[in-house]
């Protein structure tokens, strides 16, 4: 049977084989992370992704004598458009065989998608929004994946250049050693900073229904505050917000979050971090039910040796004030206590000066590099 390259129907059935294509074919990989097959799903289907509200997306599938050989979404994201006045399709959810006819012809179909709806270049992958995976691996292939990244073979980025595809944007990624004690520096800097600034640092987060009551909004609304000039921003709207309260204060733990607030009660700073779930998920190769769910509530609760920094969002007023610092001052005690030995960062701009420089008094390794690539239509 000839090569073809076929649209996804947003339906559940049909999500499912396409995310489960992805995950086939890392199979056996000691470095690959999967992610929740019914997350994935929910991403890519408009009656519940908010994102819709402001984003078309398309995913098509290629098949070769009647097997699969390849995936990818096309998105193109209204808002971002509007506010760069660019007319760029994203790509993502994207995954091949290492056949240069595979991948023309999911690129193709791709493209030819978004030049009927006006676009005139390609960019990726990426997702709808920052909270969705982007960039391609391009350095660290023997180093294991976390929850919140992708994972692709050497051939990828290979692919991309034959396919005339270059360079867009960076992000690199640390591994920290957690040290024995609050740096001194972090200490003084700490307390000097929430003297200077009258900022407290929330000691206690009672319950997950307090969190979601009292800072939910402000969480999200902080993060977009502070991600608004970053590469490829899509701000989140009320709707999105809501969206994310539900799918992701529920399941934090709630000591290796910190919050820190001024006089008026209104969140200045806030850091999130979550025991490592990578060796959970790859346990249950995404899917929560039946047992897979046990494996990620013990990766949360019992003995871990790796945190995941999943973000860090401080005020814009308050930047290289200082404010990282008391985030730090109150996690890294809690790290020590649960026997953390690193932290992974999760990719951040290789640009972004104000991030790299909150681990400048860290012991730590850049251990990966991913590529946004960019292509005329």
């Amino acid at each position: 049977m000839p090569l073809k390259v076929v649209p996804v129907p947003a339906t559940k059935k049909e999500l499912q084989k396409f995310i489960k294509f992805g995950i086939d074919l890392y199979k056996g990989n000691d470095c690959y992370v999967p992610p929740l097959i019914l997350d994935e799903i929910n991403t890519l289907r408009p009656d519940k992704n908010p994102a819709f509200d402001f984003c078309d997306c398309q995913a098509f599938m290629a098949y070769q004598d009647g097997k699969p050989v390849g995936r990818i979404a096309g998105i193109i994201n209204h808002e971002v458009n509007r506010r760069t006045s660019r007319r760029t399709l994203r790509f993502g959810f994207c995954d091949f065989i290492d056949s240069n006819d595979v991948v023309d012809a999911l690129f193709a179909a791709v493209k030819k998608w978004g030049a009927e709806r006006g676009m005139d270049e390609i960019v990726g992958p990426m997702g709808f929004t920052d909270l969705d995976y982007e960039g391609m691996l391009i350095e660290g292939f023997n180093e294991l994946g976390t929850m919140s990244t992708l994972y692709n073979y050497p051939y990828y980025p290979a692919q991309m250049e034959r396919m005339g595809f270059r360079k867009e944007t960076d992000w690199v990624e640390y591994r920290m050693t957690v040290p024995d004690a609050v740096p001194e520096k972090h200490m003084r800097i700490a307390e000097i900073v929430r003297k200077k600034y009258n900022l407290r640092v929330i000691d206690e987060i009672p319950s997950r229904k307090w969190l979601k009551d009292k800072y939910g909004r402000q969480i999200f609304e902080l993060i977009n505050q502070a991600y608004d000039g970053l590469y490829g921003y899509s701000p989140l709207t009320p709707r999105q917000i809501d969206y994310y309260i539900g799918m992701y204060l529920g399941v934090l733990r709630l000591d290796c979050i910190s919050l820190i607030v001024d006089s008026t009660d209104t969140l200045v700073g806030v850091g999130i971090s979550i025991p490592s779930l990578s060796r959970a998920l790859q346990n249950c190769g995404g899917r929560l039910f039946p047992f897979g769910w046990a494996g990620i509530y013990k990766a949360l609760t019992l003995k871990n040796d790796i945190v995941d920094l999943l973000l860090v969002a401080v005020k814009p007023e308050y930047l290289s004030k200082g404010v990282n610092a008391l985030l730090f001052a109150q996690l890294i005690p809690v790290y020590i206590k649960h026997g953390f030995k690193w932290a992974e960062s999760n990719p951040e701009l290789d640009d972004n000066a104000n991030v790299q420089n909150q681990w400048q008094y860290f012991e730590r390794r850049q251990h990966r590099r991913r590529r946004a690539y960019r292509a005329p239509l």
